[in-house]
């Protein structure tokens, strides 16, 4: 029996979202970030992961590690623009708290087995790298209703640490994804924390679905918040692959980025009837978790074009005018954080504009003016692109 939401469900599976014994509150096998201990592999069958073809260098060469040495957490990230990387959210902040790891101890090594130049985040100097970082959320649940969809990242980095020509980003609907790995053409790349000593691997075609031999989407789908934006998966994976690309290899021997890897959904069912669930029962593996781009593609753009505020007075400044406008509860203490975040995705969305959460000069600029009177028209889900 387990408890839910204050009902009471009798001998039905609970599920999961796994991620790192560093990470997340429930773990059976890690498989997210990596930390102090290596993380088992999530392998559908055979271990099909091989060293990345010859072909497909180039896209090695734009994927990396997000590693923090202070929380000893490592993930996969790769390019998306020259100075803009993309990840897991889950792989900046430790536990289900809301507060994340100290931004400016993270460093992004592109192509690491080969180049390993370091880079920190954007504003890490200035103790504004917070600002420079746009999530899904701040914390995640691993357990029904899991919000897997809101997990992924992207984060400002100094520009020209990626080749000018990095990863596309292409939306596309879960039907379409489904047809294009019957065809074989979606694949991942990424480094595991228990393969080949940092060098990244490459996953061989493997399979979308919404149905598993053990389960049917239809039992799937309530364990998911946004399941529309969820990519179930079979790419192997081993630990600190959270955050690798998903990819869907182009007739022109090109490939764009279709979803970011994020963990491993599990169900446990009890061993005894009518006992609570827990990590001692046996857990079914169904398969490992992406997230559409359809979650954050709106985001990117407005990321790259942003003029990002410093810490300090000005944050300070656009809390008080939040604050003015009812929006803004929390301290003024000029600190980026998940209540400012909330704050200007409520602004925004009350004002129809597109909801990025972004600390920019043009919010502040804006949030100067007098406010507007009359019915305010609200916008659409923060970070949603309407599937295609």
């Amino acid at each position: 029996m387990m408890r839910e939401r204050g009902k009471t469900t009798l001998r039905e599976p609970s599920a999961r979202l796994v991620r790192n014994r560093a990470i997340a509150a429930v773990v059976a096998v890690g498989l997210a970030a990596g930390a102090v201990n290596p993380a088992s592999a999530a392998v559908f069958g055979s271990d099909d992961r091989v060293a990345v073809p010859a072909r497909l260098d180039w896209i090695a060469q734009r994927i990396g590690i997000l590693f923090n040495n202070q929380a000893r957490t490592v993930c996969t990230a790769f390019c998306v623009a020259d100075n803009i990387i993309a990840t897991a959210a889950h792989c900046f902040f430790k536990g289900q708290t809301p507060a994340p790891i100290r931004y400016s101890d993270f460093n992004f090594a592109r192509n690491y087995d080969r180049t390993r130049n370091f880079v920190r985040l954007e504003g890490a100097a200035t103790s504004s790298a917070a600002q420079h970082v746009t999530t899904g959320d701040f914390r995640l649940r691993v357990r029904p209703p899991i919000d897997a969809a809101h997990d992924w990242a992207l984060a400002r980095v100094p520009r020209n640490t990626c080749p000018a020509d990095s990863l596309k980003v292409e939306v596309l609907d879960l039907d379409r994804l489904i047809a294009e790995a019957k065809a074989g053409r979606i694949f991942q790349v990424s480094y595991h924390r228990d393969w080949a000593q940092w060098r990244p691997a490459y996953s061989k075609p493997c399979r979308i679905d919404r149905n598993f031999e053990q389960v049917q989407w239809t039992n799937i789908s309530p364990d998911f918040l946004h399941p529309q934006h969820m990519v179930l998966h079979t790419c192997d994976t081993g630990g600190a692959s959270s955050g690798s690309p998903l990819l869907l290899q182009t007739p022109d021997g090109a490939a764009t980025v279709v979803a970011i890897n994020v963990g491993t959904y599990v169900q446990s069912k009890p061993t005894q009837p009518g006992t609570l669930t827990s990590l001692r029962d046996r857990a079914d593996t169904i398969a490992n978790t992406a997230v559409n781009t359809a979650a954050f593609a709106a985001r990117l753009e407005a990321l790259r074009s942003a003029t990002i505020l410093g810490a300090g007075p000005p944050l300070r400044e656009l809390q008080e005018l939040l604050s003015v406008r009812g929006h803004y509860r929390g301290r003024l203490d000029g600190a980026y954080g998940p209540g400012l975040k909330g704050a200007i995705e409520a602004y925004e969305k009350a004002g129809g504009m597109p909801v990025t959460g972004l600390a920019t000069d043009a919010l502040r600029s804006r949030l100067r003016q007098p406010a507007p009177t009359g019915p305010q028209t609200p916008t659409s889900s923060p970070g949603v692109v309407p599937r295609q």
